[in-house]
């Protein structure tokens, strides 16, 4: 048997190093980078892991090519994905995988068609904090759920961000790319779809980048008529311990637990936590479990068929989701003068 090899076709997010550590520690090794707009990452990337960087894109679709990494332009993963299946390559992309519903509608017919497998990498239902959370709620020690919280605040470093950032068309702005995961953890913590979004998307900063916004706040009802809360920013200072304080609230008829997903500043700065306390059990820490496999393994067990965390249907179903919220939610200029306009 031949070397295994993936190949990277897009690379504008470093998270595409979760993909590229993990396909190491798999036994792959990687064909080559192609970048076709600013390859500032791709170059940094390429020297780091020693990888080449190519500018013949059918070279990273041969015959000796197993899987294809994306993290391409948000509005131009499409493309690369229906460019995969016309060579029979699996792909796997950074999140989100599409930010609007024509491409959505792509998405679905290939996903339909079956010849490749789709990933994703909604690396957070393999956060040990979060899949330990998921055990919890499964073995019933939160009882029936009452209310899901979460808060998601990033740092924003604009002078380092690409410009196609700023551009909704292109990144499909605040709601679509962070709260993706969110609403993939809705369905995965309760079992339930989602049936409705309401709330605002607010802009007070950098008026040069007319649609870009910089804050979300959002209800989401599920098909049991029970009500969450999302929330997202790009507002975590230069000073903080962490790119975004990142918490999880999750309240049960019998338990109550908050996952700091960054750690916190004076107890466990560089680690994530998980408070528990129910009518049985003190408020404490928790040990965290690990899950059973990364992102990235999880993918590969997938394309051989065999059971896995991530399908096409739970893809599809949190693009959708996000997609609709972005549609349904107005989006609010706050001016100078403090007042407000709205903007369906």
């Amino acid at each position: 048997m031949g070397e295994k090899k993936f190949s990277i076709i897009g690379c504008q997010h470093n998270h595409i190093e979760i993909f590229i550590d993990q396909m190491y520690q798999l036994g792959y090794s990687c064909a080559g980078i192609l970048e076709e707009h600013d390859g500032t990452l791709a170059r940094t990337i390429a020297e780091k892991y020693q990888i080449p960087l190519v500018e013949d894109k059918l070279s990273l679709l041969g015959e000796e090519v197993k899987v294809v990494g994306c993290a391409g332009i948000n509005n131009e993963k499409i493309d690369v994905i229906e460019l995969c299946e016309q060579y029979g390559k699996s792909i796997m992309v950074d999140k989100p995988a599409v930010v609007n519903k024509e491409a959505l509608a792509r998405l679905e017919a290939v996903m339909e068609r079956n010849r490749i497998k789709v990933g994703m990498l909604l690396t957070e239902r393999f956060h040990p904090a979060i899949y330990t959370l998921k055990q919890y709620i499964d073995a019933g020690k939160l009882g029936e759920l009452v209310h899901i919280g979460m808060r998601k605040p990033h740092r924003l470093n604009a002078s380092s961000r690409p410009e196609w950032f700023f551009n909704k068309e292109q990144c499909g702005g605040i709601l679509i790319d962070l709260l993706i995961h969110d609403y993939d953890l809705l369905r995965w913590f309760t079992g339930q779809e989602i049936t409705s979004s309401a709330g605002l998307v607010g802009k007070s900063i950098l008026p040069e980048y007319p649609t870009f916004y910089n804050t979300v706040n959002v209800q989401v009802e599920l098909a049991d008529g029970s009500l969450m809360q999302l929330y997202a920013d790009w507002h975590t200072p230069q000073q903080s311990w962490t790119w975004g304080d990142g918490r999880i609230f999750v309240t049960g008829t019998r338990g109550f637990a908050e996952l700091r997903l960054s750690g916190d500043p004076l107890l466990s700065p560089n680690s994530s936590i998980m408070l528990f306390v129910s009518e049985e059990e003190e408020w404490s820490g928790v040990e965290l479990v690990q899950p059973p496999a990364t992102i990235t393994a999880d993918f590969l067990r997938y394309i051989r068929g065999e059971a896995s965390l991530l399908t096409h249907e739970e893809i599809l179903k949190a693009s959708k989701a996000v997609l609709e919220a972005d549609a349904a939610i107005p989006y609010t200029t706050v001016t100078s003068d403090k007042e407000s306009k709205k903007h369906v």
